[in-house]
């Protein structure tokens, strides 16, 4: 019990962090849903195809908390300053980079479902959050910081702080300055910069304080490049399938496409620590292997899945236990068509429940993997599983275009990417990655 703990002591700041980030979209939806259901119908598919794009600089900057992490299994503490100042770098170039894809991003919306006010919405959401994108590489680069170094707190209340002001915002720039959907992403541009200062800021700090000195950051960031692409490649390809999905279901109908944006809202809530989870056995996995102790990675990265999953469990049944006063909240723009939302949005809970047992085990054994360098692995798997996906998606819409029936292809999916997931954690080939 004594390692379960332990293990919960890092991973817990950082599944309450994630579930922030959750709460802030959460916020921003249920406020849009009482502004109007274009506003609602439009936020999902923006905000997907924005973490296309940013999703990919993201995992590349993140990834420096596996080299934190490293170094600080090893006792190099000067090592971690050259991760943390290779990922600055990073993220700054990617900033850049990030400020082209903007018209490219307007352009891909004209080709979705989406038409008429709600495309008008969607188009100047992706272009307000993808224009504040630096914000969220500075934030990452500052969190893998203290992430590889276990000190998970830090960033859990400086998330708090930055979804605090974002709750305290929402209201004010969508409805008092009557912004609507843009005030929605300028309250969310606002507040993760305000993260990214004060976890920065106290990085900084925190390098003073212990006298470090940084080396020469360009073979390290090499090595992010070398082992955090794949990772960048595996959240491009993970939220492109998912937006073409969303694609697809917005084909079903703009009122069966809102109660499935607001679902997928509320899968994101209950399924964000997992993400925690998984960047928790990553940098277990990654300090195990720095001190070289193969075992403890072993053990680690067992005992957080087995915690993942069981706390995945506890949230599945809850939502469906409480699906109707959860799912009030998005249907108060729905007028007649109420009870209908609230119906459908039951049945898609449902099959959510399904997959998310499946889905918890493989996110967090997939954090485990990249945490020993194994990304490339799991960014080809993925892509394997996609292939095998998208064209059953398309063969149920010609057959039986309902949202029930499009949302159970998603339970075979993650089913079929978790079974390799084991398959290559229990034969080992990641042992040698790193």
């Amino acid at each position: 019990m004594g390692e379960y703990f332990k293990i919960a002591r890092l991973v817990w700041p950082l599944a309450l962090g994630m579930m922030n980030n959750a709460i802030m979209q959460f916020v921003d939806r249920a406020y849009l849903s009482g502004y109007s259901l274009s506003a609602l119908e439009a936020v999902l598919p923006a905000g997907m195809l924005m973490w296309i794009f940013a999703g990919f600089f993201q995992s590349i900057v993140g990834y420096s908390s596996v080299f934190v992490g490293l170094s600080h299994g090893a006792g190099d503490k000067h090592g971690s300053l050259t991760a943390y100042r290779a990922a600055l770098w990073i993220a700054v170039v990617s900033s850049l980079i990030s400020l082209t894809l903007i018209p490219v991003g307007e352009w891909a919306l004209s080709f979705s479902s989406i038409s008429g006010e709600g495309l008008s919405f969607a188009k100047s959401y992706y272009a307000i959050i993808m224009g504040g994108s630096f914000a969220v590489y500075g934030q990452t680069a500052a969190s893998a910081y203290f992430t590889g170094l276990g000190r998970t707190r830090v960033v859990f209340w400086v998330n708090f702080l930055g979804n605090i002001l974002n709750i305290a915002l929402d209201p004010l720039f969508i409805f008092v300055f009557d912004m609507g959907i843009s005030g929605a992403a300028w309250a969310t541009v606002i507040a993760t910069a305000t993260q990214m200062l004060v976890l920065n800021g106290l990085a900084q700090f925190d390098i003073r304080k212990r006298g470090l000195v940084s080396g020469s950051c360009k073979a390290v960031a090499a090595k992010i490049l070398r082992f955090g692409t794949p990772s960048g490649l595996y959240s491009v390809v993970n939220c492109l399938s998912f937006t073409v999905f969303v694609f697809v279901t917005g084909g079903v109908g703009g009122f069966e496409l809102a109660v499935s944006n607001a679902c997928f809202t509320v899968n994101y809530l209950l399924f964000a620590p997992m993400e925690g989870f998984a960047l928790g056995a990553s940098t277990l996995v990654a300090q195990a292997i720095g001190a070289k102790d193969l075992s403890q990675a072993r053990r680690s990265a067992r005992k957080t899945v087995f915690m993942g999953v069981a706390i995945t469990a506890v949230f599945s049944i809850a939502a469906v236990i409480f699906a109707r006063p959860i799912l009030s909240v998005f249907a108060m723009k729905a007028g007649e068509r109420a009870e209908d939302f609230i119906a459908l949005g039951r049945i898609l809970f449902l099959v959510m429940a399904a997959w998310q047992i499946f889905d918890a085990a493989d996110i967090v054994l997939s954090g485990a993997l990249k945490g020993a360098g194994d990304t490339k692995f799991v960014m080809g798997w993925m892509c394997v599983c996609v292939i095998l996906w998208l064209p059953m998606v398309f063969v149920v819409k010609h057959v039986h275009n309902t949202m029930p029936a499009l949302w159970a292809t998603q339970v075979g999916y993650v089913v079929l990417i978790l079974v390799g997931s084991l398959v290559r954690w229990y034969r080992g080939a990641w042992e040698r990655r790193l």
